[in-house]
């Protein structure tokens, strides 16, 4: 059970309501890491925001790798469970490739090196070496890709602290990481 109140679609702060509509409508569903983050309007708008930005980098397979690789970093079961499903079911990635990307790799070269500094970041903090920086480079990133992939992983470890410290109700079908806590 969650540890913070995830609250019915209806029930959340009227000033949350219409973005919980849009996602209603976008997905036929609100899972609850959406009406968890509704206890906050600040958070909700600040993370839908970020998160719709960031929508429009990279292409959604490598978005999707990154996310399985941040969320094995940090043993979010929730965040692996959502990708899981999202990996194989919207960006149609194969249950191989997504077991590479739990493990921060990819089968494809140029996503390997995403993937890869992704998961380096997550396990460093951000603390990467030059020698990372021209790695991901060298596989074809621009400054502004690698700038996408830091807040990509951002992203991912907001919603992966989140789901850690609510033990959010999983509502996906449940994938456990590796190196949970």
């Amino acid at each position: 059970m969650s540890r913070i109140f995830i609250p019915a679609k209806d029930d959340v702060p009227e000033a949350t309501k219409p973005t919980l509509d849009a996602i209603q409508k976008a997905l036929g569903s609100v899972p609850n890491i959406f009406r968890l983050v509704a206890n906050s309007p600040a958070a909700l708008t600040a993370f839908t925001s970020f998160q719709n930005a960031l929508s429009r980098t990279l292409d959604v397979k490598t978005r999707e790798r990154i996310a399985l690789a941040v969320a094995e970093v940090n043993g979010c079961d929730y965040c692996l469970s959502a990708h899981t499903y999202l990996g194989l079911n919207l960006a149609k990635i194969s249950p191989e490739e997504i077991a590479l990307n739990r493990k921060g790799a990819s089968a494809d070269a140029k996503a390997n090196a995403a993937v890869g500094f992704a998961a380096k970041i997550a396990e460093a903090r951000g603390h990467v070496s030059d020698a990372d920086i021209a790695s991901v480079r060298a596989a074809g990133f621009s400054d502004a890709q690698i700038v996408e992939i830091v807040a990509l992983v951002a992203e991912n470890t907001f919603t992966n602290y989140l789901n850690e410290v609510a033990k959010t109700d999983i509502d996906f079908p449940v994938v456990s990481a590796a190196n949970a806590a």
